[in-house]
């Protein structure tokens, strides 16, 4: 038998979406992984690490026939394979331990992504950038610096995460299907985010109606402290699976153009009240990237709070801002 199709190297006739993840870490593999089975795009998995990218890339394109997606894997140490990305999902960094606060890992990280931004966005002009790496508010503003950016085109995967936090922890209060609970969390990605209880609901029913305001606040705090109370847990390293969800139904709002709400770390020019930083907001997803926010009427004490998170933010963009690297 002769076969006699064209040559999948031939671009002229094939051109699907490319998506890179810089670090090939648990978050950065458990992404290209979910990415690669609903066949976003060809995926790049980038590391500095000789082999680890090219062995991970290789053990999921041996996983395709059995999981059935076609997708093209690569992994690799260059940067000049990443060229001509569509997306580029920021994972690379040193991930939290016990007892340290995504404050902690300011000065080692925001080295990093500097540098990696720097050489993506060489190879990369149009792409979108999607930033995981904590401390999440300070690292995307970095990102944004570097890149020169618009904003369309530089988000911090956070709300997404944070939300799904609670509404796993209100369906398991409620004994309810997860597929009916909706949350939502804004402000920053830390100890002082902004959970709000009465834009969650369950079948459209606002939780505030259905547990005490007590149970509701407990829900609130662990939230808070869910990516801490996992690393307590793990003890040697952070959470992967939820976080590499996240990003990857970010990801796939934007690829397919899905103009999905989903609350994700913006540049704020002037909504709620907050000019020049990231936070945690409604935002449109779709084909352009970031493609507009969506302002709640908020309550005075919700809006306290976005104001309390909004000072945690900005220490960390002083302490940015005060090591450089732009």
């Amino acid at each position: 038998m002769r076969w006699s199709g064209m040559q999948r190297g031939d671009n002229r006739y094939f051109q699907r979406k490319k998506v890179t993840v810089v670090g090939s870490g648990n978050v950065g593999a458990t992404a290209a992984f979910l990415a690669a089975q609903k066949e976003l795009a060809d995926i790049v998995l980038l590391d500095v690490v000789e082999g680890v990218p090219q062995g991970k890339a290789l053990d999921m394109f041996e996983a395709s026939p059995i999981q059935g997606y076609n997708v093209n894997l690569r992994g690799s140490n260059d940067y000049a394979d990443t060229a001509g990305s569509d997306l580029v999902i920021i994972t690379a960094g040193i991930a939290r331990k016990p007892g340290m606060s995504r404050d902690d890992l300011i000065a080692t990280n925001v080295k990093i992504v500097a540098d990696v931004t720097a050489k993506i966005v060489k190879h990369s002009p149009d792409c979108i950038l999607l930033v995981v790496t904590n401390p999440l508010d300070a690292m995307v503003y970095a990102a944004k610096k570097v890149s020169g950016f618009p904003r369309s085109r530089v988000l911090g995967m956070a709300g997404v995460l944070d939300s799904a936090r609670m509404r796993s922890f209100i369906a398991a209060a409620l004994e309810v299907s997860i597929e009916d609970v909706t949350a939502f969390v804004l402000g920053g990605h830390g100890d002082a985010m902004v959970p709000l209880a009465r834009y969650s609901t369950v079948a459209g029913i606002p939780i505030t109606e259905m547990m005490s305001a007590e149970e509701v606040q407990a829900i609130a705090e662990r939230t808070a402290q869910g990516g801490a109370e996992i690393v307590k847990l793990l003890k040697t390293g952070s959470a992967f699976y939820a976080p590499g969800a996240a990003v990857v139904e970010m990801a796939e709002a934007i690829l397919k153009d899905k103009n999905r709400i989903l609350p994700c770390a913006a540049l704020l020019e002037g909504e709620y009240g907050i000019n020049g930083y990231f936070m945690g907001v409604p935002c449109k997803l779709g084909g352009g990237g970031m493609e507009g926010v969506i302002e709640l009427d908020l309550t005075d004490a919700e809006q306290a709070a976005m104001q309390e998170s909004l000072a945690s933010v900005k220490k960390l963009v002083a302490d940015v801002d005060t090591l450089g690297h732009f």
